[in-house]
């Protein structure tokens, strides 16, 4: 994919919404577009030129668009990025769907293709774990209902957060403590 265009997050957003409307109706129009991102026909039709310009989506004024060979390649990553991060959610951190869907909307944008190959091994692993995956997530999902709410759930804070030397302690197996880095 290379040789493909980068775009902005909103961009992806369209060729992503264009994707599953095409998928279902065949061919993507404007007000279909509006509708399925919650914008104005003009902002689409902004983002319909721009798409058309590099070569992304076949698209001419007043006409239905439809995704190019390139485009679909490009908008075929993006679903997929968006599958693979909803996926870990909803499978290993037991979110609701709604919540997963929302987070993995704004996430398929900015995570390194490292980053998401591992979300994606890691839940093919959990899921594949033979007679402890359904304990491990049964306890987790324990887990959750008896616990406080954490800070990052309760806090309004914005801006950037001070970095840290080390994570914080986690409770392992057999009473010991140790950080996040540390567990191999």
């Amino acid at each position: 994919m290379s040789d493909l265009p980068s775009l902005s997050m909103k961009l992806e957003d369209y060729l992503e919404a264009i994707y599953w409307i095409v998928e279902d109706k065949r061919v993507a129009r404007a007000r279909d577009i509006a509708a399925a991102l919650s914008v104005h026909k003009s902002t689409v039709t902004s983002a319909l030129r721009s798409l058309s310009r590099k070569g992304l989506v076949n698209y001419s004024a007043y006409e239905a668009a439809t995704l190019t060979p390139k485009g679909r390649e490009m908008a075929e990553d993006v679903v997929r990025r968006h599958e693979i991060i909803r996926g870990f959610f909803v499978q290993v951190l037991a979110l609701d769907d709604k919540l997963a869907d929302a987070n993995a909307c704004r996430m398929e944008h900015v995570l390194d293709s490292e980053v998401l190959e591992r979300l994606a091994s890691f839940a093919k692993f959990v899921n594949e774990c033979p007679g402890t995956r359904r304990e491990c997530l049964a306890g987790f999902k324990k887990y959750l209902t008896r616990r406080p709410k954490s800070k990052t759930q309760t806090s309004k804070r914005a801006g950037p957060r001070p970095a840290r030397k080390a994570s914080p302690p986690v409770e392992v197996r057999n009473g010991r403590s140790e950080t996040l880095a540390s567990i191999k």
